[in-house]
């Protein structure tokens, strides 16, 4: 099973869109998905509280789905040179280590400028390097988001399109490939 995050709360954002059409890619390639939205935690996951005690829902929607996860594909959007507090807060609430210990990790950002969230990336895959995950190097990036998507709210670009299908191909190969025999 793949759990695909889309890593941001904020409302109407086009990160869940990019996440959904990645779902569908693995999906076509006979994969379960789990798709994570930020959207959904619980408003109690926001409390002191809950880094002791989680919120029921936030280990049934969240940390039980990831630690069932094959693999993770993190779909990261830029905000302010980096990547959106609430991603951090979510890693910050799953268990460690077990939520990313060898567990393989690719990678796709987003933004409304020219990088398309290299930076936020690259600062994702830190807090994912000590967190021992096994970070698959096929990123993808979207510059300039908004103008990829369709009205639809989906990809309209067939090179793009292309690099999303051959990563996760490649990303399937790669989770096979680490699984002990």
């Amino acid at each position: 099973m793949i759990a695909v995050i889309s890593g941001t709360n904020r409302l109407s954002n086009n990160t869940i869109k990019v996440a959904r059409q990645v779902a569908e890619i693995f999906r076509g390639n006979g994969e379960t998905v789990e798709l994570m939205d930020l959207r959904n935690l619980p408003a109690a996951a926001f409390t002191p509280e809950a880094y002791g005690d989680k919120p029921e829902s936030f280990l049934r929607d969240f940390t039980d789905k990831l630690l069932a996860a094959d693999g993770v594909v993190m779909v990261v959007p830029e905000y302010n040179g980096s990547f959106p507090g609430i991603l951090k807060h979510f890693v910050d609430l799953l268990p460690f280590p077990e939520s990313f210990q060898c567990r393989p990790v690719a990678f796709i950002g987003l933004s409304a400028g020219y990088y398309g969230a290299l930076r936020a990336v690259e600062q994702m895959q830190m807090v994912f390097a000590y967190r021992n995950a096994h970070l698959f190097n096929q990123r993808v990036f979207l510059p300039a988001v908004h103008k990829l998507l369709g009205e639809d709210g989906k990809i309209s670009d067939p090179e793009v399109q292309a690099r999303l299908e051959e990563q996760a191909l490649r990303f399937c190969a790669y989770i096979r490939d680490l699984k002990p025999a």
